[in-house]
């Protein structure tokens, strides 16, 4: 290892002039490195490894490296991922509360204000940061701690420690600052892909937003697809909501959405849409059988935890529709406003399943084909049933008590 930036008394035979050219050398190597192919390729884990292996393999004393990147998720403020010699990166997730830890530290003035700091051991006119759990009990003497400003949105920080008595020197503060702009810059890449998907993901679902970053995005662009259809309502919301402050119709719908989505994404399937108090979603159907049990298994889920629930001291009932079949799946609208929906005759038949639930009072009714394709055998039929719209009667089947 070549240590570029030992003092004159350590390597008293090098000039001054050669030994600032093999530090500019150094440096620029490193911010090709940022700006290259190679670091493009890497995950943030990747990055913030890469980064500290070659600061130390240029002789900086970096003890404790860590990314706090920030980003736009509903749960999350961000993401931080940090490094040290010889340990696996370390990634925590920080929820949006997470802020009140580093309330009255350095890093937080570091991303209010925008400037960079220096700090030692003590206490800084900025607060102590000892506490923070990816600095605890590591023995560092002195942090950079470096705000990287995106052109727009909140602030992601970079921070630099060292256990060497006296902390880093002024030329390799200077390394540092040389390398921070191409840190941001790659840095800033990674936030907006990470907020990109985390957007897709929030309001549309995975699978609808791996469609649109393949480049699905025109109007008119649509495929056929098998699946099984849930559709899940609650009962009496409209009068609920007609004498409920809206505060509280919020709280409860809130309540109720944290039951019927997670319920479902375990399955494997996707809420298309949330409408009004009603959610629509689907499980993709290459494999019918798996899909529709699936499907099942998400509905009584459902059924078990909102069985005795209550928000505010107010029950609730609900009904799900179950149903299989085959639908047109795309993007319909105007211009440059669009939606991914599904659209077909199989969709209006949930629907109208689900009118049946409210009219019969079953919690939960299918359809034969969906009864037929997940191979249930001891659904109870309730009769063929006419559907608004449709000429021919469904018959309809609740599950066994």
């Amino acid at each position: 290892m070549t240590l570029l930036y030992d003092t004159p008394e350590t390597l008293p035979s090098i000039s001054p002039t050669t030994r600032l050219n093999a530090n500019t050398t150094a440096t620029l190597s490193l911010i090709e490195w940022l700006t290259g192919d190679d670091c493009h390729a890497l995950d943030e884990a990747g990055l913030v490894s890469g980064l500290g292996r070659r600061l130390q393999a240029l002789g900086l004393p970096v003890d404790r490296l860590t990314l706090h990147l920030t980003t736009l998720h509903p749960e999350f403020i961000g993401r931080t991922f940090a490094w040290a010699p010889g340990e696996p990166v370390e990634i925590h997730d920080r929820e949006h509360g997470a802020r009140l830890a580093i309330a009255n530290t350095p890093l937080l003035k570091v991303q209010e204000m925008r400037e960079p700091l220096i700090v030692g051991p003590g206490e800084s006119p900025h607060g102590r940061w000892q506490h923070i759990d990816i600095f605890s009990g590591r023995g560092l003497v002195q942090l950079i701690m470096a705000p990287l400003c995106n052109a727009d949105g909140p602030v992601s920080t970079a921070v630099f420690g060292t256990r060497r008595p006296g902390g880093f020197t002024s030329i390799e503060q200077d390394v540092i600052a040389r390398i921070l702009p191409a840190l941001r810059n790659t840095c800033e890449l990674r936030v907006l892909r990470q907020c990109e998907l985390s957007l897709l993901d929030t309001y549309i679902g995975p699978m609808t937003a791996s469609r649109i970053l393949a480049g699905h995005i025109r109007r008119g662009e649509i495929e056929s697809m098998e699946a099984a259809f849930l559709l899940c309502d609650l009962r009496g919301f409209t009068e609920l909501s007609n004498r409920l402050p809206g505060s509280t119709v919020l709280g409860l719908l809130n309540a109720y959405f944290d039951m019927i989505v997670p319920a479902i994404t375990r399955q494997g399937g996707e809420v298309l849409k949330f409408m009004g108090d009603a959610v629509l979603a689907f499980f993709p159907g290459t494999d019918a059988p798996g899909a529709c049990n699936a499907g099942l298994t998400a509905a009584r889920t459902i059924l078990d935890e909102t069985d005795g629930f209550q928000y505010d001291s107010i029950g609730i009932k609900i009904g799900i529709a179950l149903h299989y079949g085959e639908v047109s799946y795309g993007n319909v609208g105007s211009g440059s406003r669009l939606d991914f929906t599904l659209i077909g005759p199989d969709v209006n038949v949930v629907s109208r399943i689900q009118g049946i639930c409210s009219e019969s009072g079953e919690a939960l009714l299918m359809s034969e084909p969906f009864r037929r394709k997940a191979e249930i055998i001891d659904a109870v039929s309730i009769g063929a049933q006419r559907l608004k719209g449709f000429t021919e009667a469904m018959e309809l089947f609740a599950i066994a008590p």
